[in-house]
């Protein structure tokens, strides 16, 4: 099982409601799945779209690099019980930054055109027992596992 935690991700939908957008907004959280919230709602010109408009996307990935893993969070993070070499680590993500044909990076049957993508930042941090990779860029594969 795969699962996918989104932080600050954008949407847009056409509506002919006359609700203020504050009403609007608490009706729709009202109404939504308990893991989705709308955390900010305002009114966008009709050419707008969340996808296309987009200028970059941060994708963070985390490691467990403990022994044991967590049985509350194991969904959540990659766990890795062999000691990791942080800072080997952080000088590697920097080949990732620029652009590049992610070729080798694409799932089978996807259906983007072109591989080629720009990351404009490639960062490596630990927390405690954790390892968090950062990458922001323009786009990202579609990737299934």
């Amino acid at each position: 099982m795969q699962v996918y935690i989104v932080f600050g991700q954008v949407a847009n939908f056409k509506t002919e409601s006359t609700l203020e957008l504050e009403r609007l907004q608490k009706a729709l959280n009202a109404n939504l799945k308990k893991s989705i919230v709308i955390k900010k709602i305002e009114e966008v010109s009709e050419d707008f779209h969340a996808r296309y408009n987009c200028k970059e996307k941060t994708y963070r990935y985390v490691i467990n690099n403990n022994e044991e893993g967590s049985s509350i969070l194991r969904a959540l993070e990659y766990h890795f019980s062999q000691k990791l070499d942080v800072e080997k680590m952080k000088d590697a993500v920097k080949y990732f930054e620029g652009t590049h044909d992610f070729k080798g990076f694409k799932a089978s049957g996807t259906s983007s055109k072109s591989s080629v993508r720009t990351i404009y930042k490639g960062k490596v941090e630990k927390k405690g027992d954790r390892i968090i990779i950062e990458l922001t860029g323009n786009r990202f594969l579609v990737q299934y596992g």
